[in-house]
């Protein structure tokens, strides 16, 4: 045992932490109020997704929380809010419920998007230590998660308020199992052990859009395309040329992007705007090439073509990895 061993009471030190942080969370066991049920009510009525989101320490916390939510069958997925502010918005729904993790509650990424959210009808619940904050004025309703003070000894690092919102987290799962009426036999369709890889083997032809898949003609003006786009509900456009080939692509991102150079007139044809020869897929593609492409492009939908480029379909990421019983699974 070296000499920086013997100078401190590690022992003392390590036990005086985890008295900070269940001094924390009886702290917030006993601030529990009709907001937490509130909060039930709204996620156990969702007819969409939980949206989980925050950033930092506070993210990490939220992938845990989505992540236990749908394999407890409350479908949830994570969303980041840099990636939500540059076109991942463009996957939620008015159905959806956010639950929106800060303990400051003045986190301005964060902060930043909640108002889109609220806009598009979306309800929000903020998991955060401070009532008052901007957060927790945007937010429908609050569940408050403050901690008397952090285990860290600088006050900086986020360690019993990050415990806290994982308990929360946990407390409004478990809740839900037991509102939902979710048993053995559910938590096993959800839990399907390998189920994830044989879906991930499946031809993409078995999991694409077929059916009034988001499309205009490369002669199309940018308001038409914008209409369609809107129509289309999956958060992309692909721009076809000649013979219905694949000439192009418009996601919400490009959208937003668009409007932060300053827009682009009604009129303006949609060839000039849109992505030209975006990466596809055909149909004999496992979901697995599509995911990876995917994760390589950084992009959550991919149009599928014919051996002669022509449109036949569209995927989105939550077709390969959401639909039917799967859920996303911790």
């Amino acid at each position: 045992m070296g000499p920086k061993a013997l100078e401190r009471d590690w022992l003392a030190l390590a036990r005086e932490v985890l008295d900070i942080e269940a001094c924390g969370l009886a702290r917030v066991r006993d601030a529990l109020d009709a907001d937490f049920v509130r909060a039930l009510d709204l996620l156990a009525g969702c007819t969409g997704r939980v949206v989980v989101t925050g950033i930092g320490k506070s993210g990490l916390v939220g992938r845990k929380i989505a992540a236990t939510l749908s394999s407890t069958g409350t479908p949830a997925f994570f969303l980041h809010p840099v990636e939500g502010a540059h076109g991942d918005l463009g996957m939620l729904r008015p159905e959806d419920v956010a639950l929106a993790i800060s303990n400051s509650g003045e986190t301005d990424e964060l902060n930043a998007i909640l108002p889109t959210l609220k806009a598009s009808g979306v309800r929000i619940i903020a998991l955060t230590g401070q009532r008052e904050s901007t957060m927790g004025r945007l937010a429908d309703v609050v569940i408050d998660a403050g901690v008397p003070r952090e285990a860290c000894p600088l006050g900086l690092a986020p360690t019993a308020s990050t415990t806290a919102a994982l308990a929360v987290g946990d407390a409004l799962a478990v809740c839900l199992i037991e509102w939902n009426a979710f048993d053995a036999a559910a938590f096993r369709r959800c839990h399907p052990g390998g189920a994830l890889g044989q879906r991930l083997s499946m031809r993409v032809a078995e999991l694409m859009h077929t059916g009034d898949v988001p499309a205009v003609d490369q002669g199309a003006t940018w308001a038409q395309a914008l209409e369609r786009l809107h129509e289309g509900g999956l958060g992309a456009l692909a721009v076809t040329g000649e013979g219905g080939r694949l000439t192009g692509f418009v996601s919400d991102g490009d959208v937003r992007r668009i409007l932060m150079r300053g827009g682009a007139e009604p009129g303006a044809p949609v060839a000039g705007l849109m992505t030209p020869d975006p990466a596809s897929m055909t149909p004999e593609a496992s979901a697995a090439q599509v995911l990876d492409l995917m994760e390589a492009k950084a992009i959550t939908v991919v149009p599928i073509v014919d051996e002669a480029h022509r449109l036949v379909g569209m995927v989105h990421l939550h077709d390969l990895l959401g639909k039917g019983l799967l859920r996303f699974a911790g």
